[in-house]
Order: structure tokens, then sequence, then C-alpha cells
């Protein structure tokens, strides 16, 4: 009988601890990134993703693969946003985030969708080539272009470093 009590309770225990683990709202993790940007002297890049997208762990592959990875670190803070999860998964969403996709021009227009922006929250670029046509991850020779543009904007980056970010971003076509 205190076996199944014990049992019991561990169950309880465990069952509220699990359920009150909240989600970051996107205020929360901007904050955090824009202290990083400002104490490191870098630019933030904001990835609105989903656990679902394919292209959204395309992004992160490619910026965490070892060729460019140390030119993105050096750089940038990267941080991502959850937004657009299946209807079991719609706890992963960060509150806010939706919102501020819809701010910022990427509401219907899939993900990854992203921004460059300062430690102020100023946005410097983002992944739309034009008005209303979000690039998402970058594959192809004129969505490498613009992200490679962004970067210029938004970093000191060398044409070494351009020739890697291409070379890595392509492969995603």
């Amino acid at each position: 009988m205190k076996k199944r009590i014990l049992i019991l309770f561990a169950f309880f225990v465990c069952a509220i601890f699990g359920s009150a683990q909240q989600v970051p709202s996107a205020g929360v993790i901007l904050k955090e990134a824009s202290s990083k940007a400002a104490k490191e002297n870098k630019k933030i890049i904001v990835i609105f993703h989903a656990s679902w997208c394919g292209w959204c762990r395309k992004m992160d592959a490619s910026l965490n693969d070892a060729s460019v990875k140390d030119f993105f670190e050096k750089n940038y803070v990267i941080t991502h946003l959850t937004i657009d999860e299946s209807a079991d998964k719609k706890n992963l969403e960060n509150p806010g985030a939706a919102e501020l996709n819809k701010k910022w021009g990427g509401d219907n227009q899939g993900i990854p969708f992203w921004v460059i922006m300062d430690k102020d929250g100023k946005i410097l670029a983002d992944s739309q080539i034009e008005p209303g046509k979000n690039i998402g991850c970058p594959a192809t020779e004129e969505e490498v272009a613009h992200f490679i543009n962004a970067l210029k904007k938004t970093s000191s980056i060398t044409d070494e470093q351009i020739a890697s970010v291409k070379t890595r971003f392509r492969k995603n076509d």
C-alpha cells in the first residue's frame, strides 16, 4: 500500500512540475538577446521557426556548419521564436512571437522568416527579397545573394567569409 501511495505521489509531483514548465515569451527572449548583443557588440538574428519545419532545420544546420559557424558566432546573437506549431504542439510556441512575426512583415510568408536587428531592436535586414516574398532558408543563387547582402549591411564580412557562406548555403538548393 505504501508503495502505491509513493508511486502516485511521484506521478502527481512529476505531472505538476512537468506542466508548470513555461515557454518564455518573445519579449523575454529578445530582451536576453539584446542584452547579450550589447555586451558583446553584436547584431541579433531572430529566426521564426517551428519544430516540424524542414527548412528551419536546414537554416540552423547551415548557420552551425563548421565552415561558417565562427563568422556567425563572432558577429551575431542567434535566437529563435517558435510560431505556427501543429495543434498538438501549440504549447511550444513563444507567447507574443506570432504578433512580432506579423509586425515585422513575416505574416503569411512561411518559415523560417528571419530578421537582423541591432541591440536596440531596430530592424536592419530581413528575409524578404522583396515585400511579401520571404526567401526563408537561403538556397538558390538569388536567395543566397540576398542573405549575403544582409550580412554585408550588418557585419564586417570578408570576401573569404562571403565565399564560405555562399558555398555552404548553396548546398541547401
